[in-house]
């Protein structure tokens, strides 16, 4: 639905507008779009996008929710749908090389590297607080599986967490910078090596 202003509707439709800058930042990330870029992409003037969404950091907040509705929420549903945090790091680093090369969008993760070379401090913490509540949610996972016996009682929680999203964030850097899917795929299974029980290389 269009949003009206002073009883005028908008030359654009919000939700629209939003997955278009979702995938302007993901391409080129918060430091490397330019409120000019932002018109460009979306079709308007800038009065208008100022209006919607306040200032560019605050559309970047909310294109990093969109990306996440529509394009994310990956580590959402491994720890939702996985029953042990061996299946939920299994199923990100296997199935990470596929996600961040998917056909028709850009390559990598917004929330990996949104951020990256940017003097916003706001921009910086706010995509640093997701990742860092990533880190934890995993390592809660891992803590009760260490507590019920399923993960040997030498396993730091918050390390191990730490170590397989820094795994999963290279790859998402590793296809943004076009390395191939093979080799990304063959990246994971040596991560996924590091796991109390984990595969060996194939």
């Amino acid at each position: 639905m269009a949003i009206t202003t002073r009883g005028r509707p908008r030359s654009f439709d919000r939700d629209d507008a939003l997955d278009a800058a979702a995938r302007l930042f993901w391409e080129r990330g918060y430091e490397g779009t330019s409120v000019r870029d932002l018109t460009e992409r979306l079709g308007v003037e800038a009065p208008s996008i100022y209006r919607a969404f306040g200032d560019k950091r605050r559309l970047f907040e909310e294109a990093v929710c969109e990306y996440d509705r529509r394009y994310g929420g990956f580590i959402d549903i491994a720890l939702a749908e996985e029953s042990t945090a061996f299946a939920v790091a299994r199923r990100l680093l296997t199935e990470g090389p596929e996600r961040y090369t998917r056909d028709g969008l850009p390559r990598g993760c917004l929330v990996v590297s949104g951020d990256a070379g940017t003097t916003n401090a706001e921009v910086a913490q706010y995509l640093s607080g997701l990742r860092a509540g990533n880190v934890e949610r995993l390592a809660e996972r891992i803590r009760r599986d260490v507590a019920s016996g399923a993960l040997p009682d030498e396993v730091d929680p918050t390390a191990l967490a730490r170590f397989t999203l820094t795994a999963l964030n290279g790859l998402a850097d590793g296809a943004r910078e076009g390395v191939p899917v093979e080799e990304l795929r063959a990246v994971g299974r040596v991560a996924l090596r590091a796991w109390p029980g984990g595969p060996a290389i194939d």
